[in-house]
């Protein structure tokens, strides 16, 4: 630790730091985690107080320490803005840092020990992730417009108990798996009858 903020403290005039800087900071990160040791805390301090600091929040380990100290000291929402323009690319990573930041809201909020999955899920959906972490958008699992339309207008029209050609059929013109088909058929029924 002692090696790294003497490092630090000698390349503040150079642009950009030593790559051995960033590899330091990433092994002492890796040896930290999960310890809740103050020297995490003086290293993460050390690293956001600095002028490189987007410099070291290209690396997911240092990205990691930042976020795990930010949520115990109970700054979430600085856990939040530190993902959102953090530079790391293991964007699936900081994805789940962003949930699990949410999750610990949650459950500080709620005085809870832990979240069930309908809970974890819901707190997802009132809290997605920006744009930075998921520049192609989350993942939607619900049909297009034209699909959902092509198949209520058959459930009206033919029937909403088709039979297994009849699914295969409207899976093959939609670009759909006929479980999909039989599936979708399935809950609309259920909908209806409740």
């Amino acid at each position: 630790m002692k090696r790294f903020m003497a490092m630090l403290k000698s390349s503040k005039s150079q642009d950009p730091p030593p790559g051995q800087l960033l590899e330091l900071a990433e092994q002492l990160c890796r040896d930290l985690q999960g310890s809740e040791s103050p020297a995490l805390e003086q290293l993460v301090a050390a690293v956001m107080g600095c002028k490189h600091k987007m410099y070291f929040l290209t690396n997911i380990h240092i990205v990691r320490a930042c976020v795990t100290v930010h949520i115990r000291n109970g700054q979430h929402d600085t856990a939040c803005r530190l993902l959102e323009y953090c530079k790391a690319e293991e964007k699936q990573e900081l994805v789940q840092l962003w949930y699990e930041i949410h999750y610990r809201r949650v459950m500080e909020k709620r005085h809870l020990d832990f979240l069930t999955p309908l809970q974890r899920f819901r707190c997802r959906k009132r809290n997605p992730p920006p744009l930075s972490l998921c520049p192609e958008g989350l993942k939607n699992r619900n049909y297009s417009e034209k699909v959902r339309q092509q198949l209520h207008r058959f459930a009206a029209e033919v029937t909403a108990n088709p039979n297994k050609k009849q699914r295969e059929g409207l899976a093959q013109d939609m670009n759909l798996q006929p479980a999909q088909v039989y599936n979708w058929f399935a809950n609309y029924r259920r909908r209806r009858k409740s």
